[in-house]
């Protein structure tokens, strides 16, 4: 492969490294808001906002594990935690500030917003830690078992496995620190659980188109991966 596919590469893997960032942090900074959604009537949902961009996460690692390996799908996994545990320091920081008297977003309100932060993205990087790295492991493992093949096999049974140990954790966890009420758990463990079951089999024709694309793009076969190395890095020499 020459150099410029391989540079393109390394860009196209930084855009999904920020997509997953992205989603990741966003989701833990709009966990307090809850809504409902009737599913064509078949069953209405009561769940976080936080929840609507999570599933990204594990399709763009899923990608990534796919594409690129496990190794590069744990680095992403690491700089998300990262940016996670720094937007809580950026939080800290800005509720320590004292608001102005014109301020249109005094303490109080920026409190009830953020204040519960700390906990909530606590809770989720623990049961998120859990989950991604299951989700990595597992899909590994049915990738060589499968020799590459059946890629919705590995898609959808590592995020199953992975979505339930997350909704779980952090649900077990916020309860726990006293977030949310204990009476909520069974109710809203069903409810995510299945919203992200859901999401998890509607986003596998994306994941079978992005990886047909990828592997035309760079001349990759079934069970191929993309090896980025220091040499696709351009270096600039005075």
């Amino acid at each position: 492969m020459d150099h410029e596919k391989k540079l393109l590469g390394y860009k196209i893997y930084l855009v999904l490294a920020a997509l997953f960032i992205t989603s990741l942090v966003v989701s833990n900074l709009i966990f307090q808001k809850f809504f409902t959604w009737d599913f064509f009537g078949v069953y209405t949902f009561e769940i976080s906002v936080g929840i609507l961009p999570y599933p990204l996460t594990f399709l763009v690692t899923d990608l990534i594990s796919e594409i690129y390996g496990k190794k590069k799908a744990n680095q992403v996994v690491i700089a998300g935690i990262f940016a996670s545990f720094f937007s809580l320091l950026i939080i800290f920081v800005a509720e320590a500030v004292p608001a102005t008297s014109w301020s249109p977003v005094n303490d109080t309100v920026f409190n009830n917003v953020f204040g519960l932060s700390v906990l909530a993205v606590f809770s989720s990087m623990i049961a998120y830690l859990l989950a991604q790295f299951v989700d990595i492991r597992i899909y590994h493992y049915w990738k060589k078992l499968t020799k590459g093949r059946h890629l919705w096999l590995r898609n959808n049974f590592s995020t199953v496995t992975s979505q339930f140990l997350d909704t779980f954790s952090v649900l077990f966890l916020l309860c726990s620190f006293g977030i949310i009420e204990w009476e909520l758990f069974g109710k809203l463990l069903l409810n995510g659980f299945l919203f992200k079951v859901m999401i998890a089999f509607l986003d596998t024709p994306i994941l079978y188109i992005a990886v047909h694309y990828f592997r035309k793009l760079f001349n990759l076969e079934v069970g191929d991966e993309l090896i980025l190395d220091a040499e696709v890095l351009p270096i600039n020499k005075k």
